[in-house]
């Protein structure tokens, strides 16, 4: 038989002698895992750009005259943007695909970097950091719908995982080169080196990648075969971009319990990046320096739970076939888990004892964390980055809740100790969401009210 030359996606392979070979002879190729490369990198570049202004802080205040209240609304401005952004960039991705929105958004928070550097006041500032918000709340909305159409469904939460861990090691990586950069070139500059990262991942992102696994000439029909496997496949009216069934959407008890549990998750989270420190400086007398070193336990934490989370859930979903089990059971007991470890915490006045158990309960939280993800792929149907961007803005309105909540909290109860307790309640009311929520089919098919048995096809 002679091969259609012109489709280079005909689902039979030639060989040598010019008979064709069936497909399971043929080894697939490994453009998914460039894929998850790509997303990992970005999500790297993010960090980078998004945590360098907290190292960079008390050298940029000293330098432009500012108080240390005008920098505060400097780094808020970039959490508030972020938050108020998921939900429209991640429509936005579900209308247009990732191969359209990445590059622009990495082009838009490179561009909003670079323009710190030129920075002479906190309201230049304050706009830079709106715009980079802006530009980041579409990253992984948008990462989190390219996985769900590129990854085999018994590897959905591994990618979440390792695309998750990379915010960390990102945010770790541009910590330390922040440092370096600021005794080397200034602010200024080391803002401007970063923003080049970005620029290099659009153009680069943008000819390499493909939206559809389909579309791409490095994907041969092992590999596609193995992407699609198990899953349904989407009329051929339904592959571009369809209306967000807003009612059904919002009326739907298993949005409210995705959103919560990031609400609880994000607020736990933040602790680390605000609070953590002054913590350990005024309740178990460490240093300055020490509390800095002492607060890289639990970051490092969070990212080998990340990484071991999404392989835990995706063998519990290929031994037990349950989807409750692999993505509700392991985040409920993960955030129970940490719960327990933080509690524990409460009674240990030794630092460096008290920082290694909260790390192993950090450990713990974040073993659950690609649930998040994977969860609004399992249950997005059609608007994979629509539910992603809903579930992600709760989650930071939940941080900036905690960064408030914490010194009215610790003011009311005269004790920093009371602190952990707080924030093992908040790991608790995150395992009850997962607990409620019921992960089979889509949001969109347990809505109280709306399109309730729609088909919606992933």
């Amino acid at each position: 038989m002679n091969q259609d030359t012109s489709n280079p996606f005909s689902r039979e392979t030639v060989v040598a002698d010019g008979e064709s070979s069936p497909l399971v002879q043929q080894r697939p190729t490994g453009a998914r895992y460039a894929v998850l490369a790509w997303l990992c990198a970005a999500a790297a570049i993010a960090y980078i750009c998004r945590n360098s202004i907290g190292v960079a802080e008390s050298t940029i205040r000293a330098e432009l005259g500012l108080t240390t209240d005008q920098t505060s609304y400097i780094m808020l401005a970039f959490f508030l943007a972020y938050a108020l952004a998921q939900m429209p960039t991640g429509w936005l991705g579900d209308r247009l695909g990732s191969r359209a929105m990445l590059p622009v958004l990495a082009l838009g928070w490179s561009a909003a970097t670079a323009a710190m550097g030129l920075a002479a006041g906190a309201m230049f500032l304050i706009a830079t950091r709106v715009v980079n918000g802006i530009a980041q709340a579409g990253l992984f909305p948008c990462a989190t719908n390219t996985i769900s159409k590129w990854s085999p469904l018994s590897q959905r939460a591994v990618a979440s995982g390792t695309m998750g861990s990379f915010m960390s090691v990102g945010g770790a990586i541009g910590s330390v080169l922040t440092g370096y950069l600021l005794i080397w070139i200034g602010w200024r500059w080391t803002f401007v080196s970063f923003s080049i990262l970005g620029v290099f991942w659009a153009l680069g992102f943008f000819v390499w990648f493909r939206d559809r696994p389909q579309e791409h000439p490095r994907v041969n029909d092992a590999e596609l075969a193995l992407i699609e496997h198990g899953r349904e496949k989407p009329k051929k009216e339904d592959t571009g971009g369809v209306p967000t069934p807003w009612l059904a959407f919002l009326t739907s008890p298993a949005t409210w319990w995705i959103c919560g549990q990031q609400f609880c998750r994000g607020a736990g989270q933040i602790f680390f990046a605000s609070w953590f420190p002054t913590f350990l400086q005024e309740s178990r007398g460490v240093s300055v320096e020490g509390s800095g070193l002492l607060n890289m336990l639990p970051l490092l934490a969070l990212v080998a739970g990340a990484f071991l989370g999404g392989a835990a859930s995706d063998l519990v979903l290929h031994v037990t076939g349950s989807r409750w089990l692999a993505r509700s059971g392991v985040a409920g007991a993960s955030m129970i888990f940490c719960a327990v470890f933080v509690g524990l915490a409460f009674f240990i006045q030794n630092p460096l004892l008290a920082v290694v158990v909260i790390s192993i309960g950090t450990f713990g939280s974040a073993v659950g964390g690609p649930c998040a993800y994977t969860i609004t792929i399992d249950m997005g149907g059609r608007h994979v980055a629509t539910l992603f961007g809903a579930m992600n803005m709760i989650g930071n309105l939940g941080a900036m809740a905690f960064i408030r909540l914490v010194p009215l909290f610790q003011k009311w109860t005269q004790s920093w100790d009371a602190v952990l307790l707080l924030f093992a309640a908040v790991y608790v009311a995150a395992a009850v969401c997962w607990l409620l929520l019921n992960p089979n089919g889509t949001v969109f098919e347990q809505a109280l009210v709306g399109a309730r048995t729609s088909h919606d096809p992933r």
